[in-house]
């Protein structure tokens, strides 16, 4: 169980630098306009955070095995304060103030809301600071600092960390167009133009007179029948007899 906690303790440190330094390099990446490392800027942010909470995690394992561990013979407060230790002080001193770095960022990260993205800033650049002190913490105490193959992940670690403080002094870095102007001088700033304000003011809906058409009135008189005025035809008179018979024709004067 003690060869466990010893082989975790040393394994985990050493994957704590690595990915230590996949966060450091990055992290400078991350602040070129460019495509860094062939990957897009959301791939590289992505990468970078996820570095980070790993590497935290495993620094974490790493001190809670020595913690356990007999041979290391830490004290909780060994954990906190640096400089402190009964074994190589100084070397695992650098050890204790690397873990307090990164604790601080961690907390600042948490906290990054309440405190403000000036002063988060500020606390995350020392993460750039625990990153030389861990390497050097690795390589001066435990039982595997005179190894070639530790020796061997160090300066592959220490040349990528190089290469990209290397590239970030070069010309072809090419930092964000906005952030180089706004260094330079402000003014050059493109000034996005306001949308143009259309003064709308509403409008009533028109009001149409519309005067209230009454039904026309169509004044028809009352048109009474036409009264004709026939007067009265008298009855047409007969002839009597005796006037028939006498305009009978060939009849005798006796007999008319």
């Amino acid at each position: 169980m003690d060869d466990a906690l010893w082989y975790f303790a040393r394994g985990s440190g050493v994957i704590s630098l690595i990915l230590l330094t996949v966060v450091v390099a990055l992290g400078i990446g991350a602040r070129s306009g460019r495509t860094a490392f062939g990957l897009p800027a959301f791939a590289v942010n992505l990468l970078h955070r996820n570095a980070a909470l790993l590497a935290v995690v495993f620094l974490a394992g790493h001190m809670v095995s020595l913690l356990f561990d007999p041979y290391a013979q830490l004290r909780v407060f060994d954990l906190v304060l640096p400089f402190v230790g009964n074994y190589r002080p100084f070397w695992q001193g650098l050890g204790t103030l690397a873990f307090d770095v990164i604790v601080a960022i961690v907390v600042t990260s948490l906290l990054r809301h309440r405190l403000g993205v000036r002063t988060w800033r500020i606390v995350h650049w020392l993460a750039y600071l625990s990153w030389p002190i861990a390497l050097m913490h690795g390589l001066g105490t435990g039982s595997d600092n005179g190894t070639v193959w530790l020796w061997s992940i160090s300066a592959v670690c220490a040349a990528t960390v190089l290469a990209a403080v290397v590239w970030r002094l070069t010309p072809t870095f090419g930092r964000f167009p906005h952030r180089a102007l706004r260094r330079v001088n402000p003014r050059l700033l493109p000034t996005p133009s306001p949308p143009a304000r259309t003064s709308t003011a509403p409008t009533a809906p028109a009001r149409t007179s519309t005067p209230s058409t009454a039904p026309a009135r169509t004044s028809t008189p009352s048109t009474a029948p036409a009264r004709t005025s026939t007067p009265p035809t008298a009855p047409a008179r007969t002839p009597t007899a005796s006037a028939q018979v006498a305009a009978r024709p060939g009849l005798p004067e006796e007999a008319r």
